[in-house]
């Protein structure tokens, strides 16, 4: 099943929002301000976003923390960042009484309902990109065309903040043994990121 079409070249806020909370609490927010300023976001440190914010100034603050930091860092702060978001999510986006539900439903029926409610909203996540998912043995969620992978060329998966996102979201509504792993990314050449959820 795919996503429907959604604002085309726009991503939810907490891409910005958490990598700056997760740089000023692992780095200080001296070497936060330097690496938003090299990505041409210091903006967005004197007022955070509170709307859609374009694609590529994420994509830019992927590139920045990658070149400084390093991929080993960079995935380190991007996955914390993912968890913080999925917090988020958690605490102000999702009912409480659809968080009970979801967990009280055996997990592959709570995996599906889920999926159409992520599936429902992905242009906030994927921007541009085109997200679809599978329901099967295994769970498996692909980013097309992912918008913080473009003109990305490295060897390992670089999608840390998705992954870790889709990892705290399952954890917590579908099934705490939850563990995501990225077994296809753009960046490394391949036709799309693939990540695949398992938990038996």
């Amino acid at each position: 099943m795919s996503s429907a079409e959604g604002v085309a070249g726009r991503i939810g806020p907490n891409a910005i929002i958490r990598v700056a909370e997760t740089l000023r609490e692992t780095l200080g927010p001296d070497v936060t301000a330097g690496l938003f300023e090299q990505a041409g976001l210091g903006h967005y440190l004197v007022k955070l976003p509170e709307k859609m914010v374009n694609e590529a100034e994420v994509l830019r603050l992927h590139n920045v923390l990658r070149g400084q930091l390093g991929q080993s860092a960079c995935a380190d702060i991007t996955w914390k960042a993912g968890l913080k978001t999925a917090d988020y999510l958690l605490a102000n986006r999702i009912p409480k009484f659809a968080q009970v539900v979801f967990k009280a439903l055996p997990a592959a029926i709570s995996a599906r309902l889920l999926l159409k409610t992520i599936g429902g909203h992905s242009w906030t996540f994927a921007g541009s990109g085109e997200f679809s998912y599978e329901v099967g043995e295994t769970v498996v969620l692909t980013i097309r065309n992912n918008p913080l992978c473009r003109e990305v060329r490295t060897e390992l998966p670089v999608c840390d903040f998705y992954s870790a996102t889709f990892e705290r979201l399952f954890q917590v509504l579908v099934h705490p043994k939850t563990k995501v792993e990225e077994t296809a990314c753009e960046a490394q050449g391949d036709a799309a990121c693939r990540f695949e959820l398992r938990w038996n």
